[in-house]
C-alpha cells in the first residue's frame, strides 16, 4: 500500500473510531442515505473531503488529466446536494477504444455517491421506476452507454429524453397510466444525478449537459491500483457518510450560492458549472480556484475536439472558405467544403455535399442561394454577409467587426479580385443562359447599378 493511501486509511480508521456526533443534524438533507445525514464532518473543512475524494479517486482511476480528475471529485460531492441547485450535469467517461477506464471509474464513483444503480441494459421503465422511487433519487450510473446511443443500436427516445429532462430539478417524464378502465396521465419525476461511460460519442442533447471526460489507455509508465471491491469499499463507505454529512450541513449555503462564473463560461456550460463551482466555493482552500481553472480547461477542450452538432462544423467551415472569397456560386461552395480536409462533406453517408444538400442544411439558419453576379455571369450563390447573423449568433467566438456595405469601394475591389472562376474565366456550368447584361465590359457594372444610391436610401 502506497504512502497516500496509508494516510488515507488512517484517516477513515480515526473516524470510525471516533464514533457519532454529540450533536446529530436535525436536517432531512440526505434522508436517502438512511441515518448518513446525522454524521457531521468532525470539524473538517470541505475542502479537506474533496481531497480526500480526489485522492481516493486517483488511486484506482487513470484520469487524462488532473482537471478530469477535480471534476470527477465535484461531481461525486454534488451527487448528495441535488435539492441545492436547479440542475445537475451530467459526467461522461467516453473513450475511441476499450480498457481505458471509464468502467473502473464508475466503479469507484459507486461507492461515494448516494444510492448508487448500476444502469447496463436497462429498460426505460425500469428506469423510470428507480428515478421516482419512494426512498429517495438514485444516482445513475450508465455503463455501456454506446449499446443505448450507438451506431448499430436502435433509437431509445426514451432514455434520451429522461436523461434530457433530469438535468432540470423540474423536469418530470409524462406518461399515461390504466388504472382498471380509466386512464390517467403522470408526471413521473426526472431529476436525478447521471454518469455515463461507453465508447465512441453520445447524442448532441446530451453532450450538450455533460462534463465530458475523454479518456484513454493507460501508458506504460502510468500506473493505479488494482480496484477489489470488498477492499475498497471500507474507505468508500466511510468517506461517502463524511460527503453526506457535509452536504448536510452546508446545503443551504449551496442553495443560496450566485458564484462568480469564469469568463467565457456561460448559458448551457454555466448550467454544467455552476453547482461544481458552488461546492468549490463552499469548501474553501484551494478549490475555488482550482474547481473554475478545471471548468475553463475542459470547456475549452471540448471546443477544439469539435465537440458540436454538424451544423456548427458547417458553419465554421463555411468560415473558412469566406476567408478568401466574398462571393461564390452554389456549385462551387458545396465543392469547396468537400474539398476540405478532415472535413465530413464529402462522405455523408456514402454521398458527398451537393448544392441542394447545403441549401437544405442552411436554410435551418434562415440562409438561402439567390441570385449573384460573377464575372458578369448570374447565377445562384451566396455572398460572405449572408452568413454574418448566423457565425454572430452561433460560433462561440462570433465576429470581430459588421461588414462593410457591399457598395462601399473596398468590398468592390474585393469582389473583383476574389469572385470565383474556373481557369480565370467565369464557371460556365453554373452562368445564366440569359444573362440580363450580356453587353457589360466592366462586370461589376450591373452590381454597382443595382446598390442603392444615397438619394434612393434617404
Amino acid at each position: 500500500m502506497t504512502e497516500k493511501s496509508k494516510s488515507l486509511a488512517e484517516l477513515i480508521d480515526e473516524f470510525i473510531e471516533s464514533g457519532e456526533p454529540d450533536e446529530p443534524s436535525t436536517s432531512t438533507f440526505g434522508a436517502d442515505l438512511e441515518d448518513e445525514s446525522t454524521y457531521q464532518p468532525f470539524g473538517e473543512d470541505g475542502f479537506s473531503i474533496l481531497d480526500e475524494v480526489r485522492l481516493f479517486l486517483e488511486r484506482f482511476v487513470a484520469y487524462p488529466s488532473p482537471e478530469a480528475c477535480n471534476a470527477h471529485a465535484l461531481w461525486v460531492v454534488h451527487a448528495h446536494l441535488l435539492d441545492s441547485f436547479e440542475s445537475t450535469p451530467r459526467i461522461a467517461f467516453l473513450s475511441p477504444e476499450p480498457a481505458s477506464g471509464k468502467t473502473r471509474a464508475l466503479e469507484a464513483t459507486e461507492l461515494l455517491v448516494p444510492r448508487a444503480v448500476e444502469a447496463i441494459n436497462v429498460s426505460p421503465a425500469y428506469l423510470f421506476r428507480k428515478v421516482s422511487a419512494p426512498e429517495g433519487r438514485p444516482t445513475i450510473l450508465f455503463d455501456e452507454i454506446d449499446t443505448v446511443f450507438g451506431p448499430k443500436a436502435r433509437d431509445n427516445e426514451e432514455i434520451r429524453g429522461l436523461l434530457n429532462a433530469g438535468h432540470r430539478r423540474s423536469g418530470v417524464a409524462g406518461r399515461c397510466v390504466v388504472r382498471g378502465k380509466i386512464v390517467e396521465p403522470e408526471e413521473i419525476p426526472a431529476y436525478c444525478a447521471v454518469a455515463l461511460a461507453g465508447l465512441g460519442w453520445l447524442p448532441d442533447t446530451i453532450l450538450s449537459r455533460s462534463i465530458i471526460i475523454r479518456m484513454r489507455r493507460r501508458a506504460p509508465d502510468e500506473t493505479v491500483e488494482p480496484f477489489r471491491r470488498r477492499e475498497a469499499e471500507p474507505m468508500g463507505t466511510g468517506l461517502k457518510k463524511r460527503i453526506a454529512g457535509w452536504a448536510a450541513k452546508n446545503a443551504k449555503t449551496n442553495e443560496d450560492a450566485r458564484p462568480d462564473m469564469p469568463t467565457g463560461i456561460e448559458d448551457r456550460n454555466g448550467d454544467i458549472w455552476e453547482p461544481l463551482i458552488a461546492i468549490a466555493d463552499a469548501a474553501g482552500g484551494e478549490w475555488p480556484q482550482v474547481a473554475r481553472m478545471t471548468a475553463v480547461t475542459l470547456v475549452t477542450l471540448a471546443r477544439e475536439a469539435n465537440l458540436q452538432s454538424l451544423g456548427i462544423q458547417l458553419l465554421t467551415d463555411l468560415r473558412t472558405i469566406f476567408v478568401t472569397t466574398e462571393i461564390i456560386s452554389s456549385k462551387s461552395l458545396a465543392s469547396a467544403l468537400c474539398n476540405l480536409e478532415e472535413s465530413p462533406w464529402d462522405d455523408l453517408k456514402g454521398k458527398s455535399l451537393n448544392d441542394r444538400g447545403l441549401a437544405s442544411r442552411l436554410k435551418a439558419y434562415g440562409i438561402s442561394p439567390h441570385q449573384v453576379r460573377i464575372n458578369g455571369i448570374q447565377v445562384r450563390g451566396y455572398e460572405r454577409t449572408d452568413f454574418y447573423e448566423a457565425w454572430r449568433r452561433y460560433l462561440t467566438d462570433g465576429l470581430t467587426k459588421e461588414p462593410s456595405h457591399p457598395s462601399h469601394p473596398s468590398r468592390m475591389a474585393e469582389n473583383r479580385e476574389l469572385a470565383v472562376t474556373v481557369n480565370g474565366y467565369p464557371d460556365p456550368s453554373q452562368a445564366d443562359p440569359d444573362p440580363s447584361h450580356p453587353g457589360d465590359h466592366d462586370p461589376f457594372e450591373c452590381l454597382k447599378r443595382s446598390q442603392p444610391t444615397r438619394k434612393d436610401r434617404l
